[in-house]
């Protein structure tokens, strides 16, 4: 008997305050990783392809935690797109965009966060109809002055900050009216993970997720 689909997902930018964006150099930590962050709150799980491992980790948590919305980020190139989409990925993120990946994100039929650091590029994308994107590197490249500025000219573009947020700066983004939500790695710290402490990754993912309501 096969498994259920999952649920389509609608936004990114509304399943959570917080996405986690996870690096993991063992597939084998990608489960129990996925169901500490799950516990604590935080469904969305970006797994970022900057290890040979990234594909496996996604592949996993897709089978085994159907809680777990996984995405995948640092998408740069239309394999990339391909691969993640077969490993089970339900959301793309990218840290930045070009015609030709955004035409593969577009036809990946899954939400996706296309990157973006400048004015010009938000209004590129608005007039190919992208209304949802991430801010990166967040603090780099203005943090929450620069996104606040952004707000009155640019009303319908809506934002996931990422790069450099933390626990404490977290909440200065959220109260933004077009920030949907921070990508952040504070709750899945690298010591936690290299010891396997699963309880300290779910407290952290609580704080995370009780950053708003």
């Amino acid at each position: 008997m096969t498994s259920p689909a999952p649920v389509a997902v609608p936004s990114v930018l509304d399943l959570a305050p917080v996405v986690p964006v996870v690096v993991l150099e063992d597939a084998a930590d990608a489960v129990p990783l996925a169901r500490a962050l799950v516990a604590g709150g935080l469904p969305a799980i970006e797994v970022t392809l900057r290890t040979t491992t990234a594909l496996d980790a996604i592949r996993a948590i897709a089978a085994e935690v159907p809680d777990a919305v996984v995405g995948a980020g640092t998408v740069i190139s239309v394999r990339d797109v391909s691969d993640t989409m077969a490993a089970g990925a339900r959301f793309l993120v990218s840290p930045g965009w070009t015609d030709t990946l955004l035409d593969a994100m577009k036809a990946s039929g899954v939400p996706f966060l296309p990157g973006v650091s400048t004015t010009s590029e938000v209004v590129a994308l608005l007039e190919r109809g992208v209304t949802e994107m991430k801010f990166f590197p967040a603090e780099a490249a203005g943090g929450t002055a620069y996104l606040k500025a952004l707000s009155a000219p640019l009303p319908q573009a809506r934002f996931c900050p990422t790069g450099g947020i933390s626990l404490a700066s977290a909440p200065t983004y959220l109260a933004l009216p077009n920030v949907g939500c921070v990508g952040g790695s504070w709750m899945v710290p690298g010591d936690a993970v290299a010891a396997k402490d699963w309880d300290r990754v779910e407290r952290l993912a609580r704080e995370a997720s009780a950053l708003r309501g």
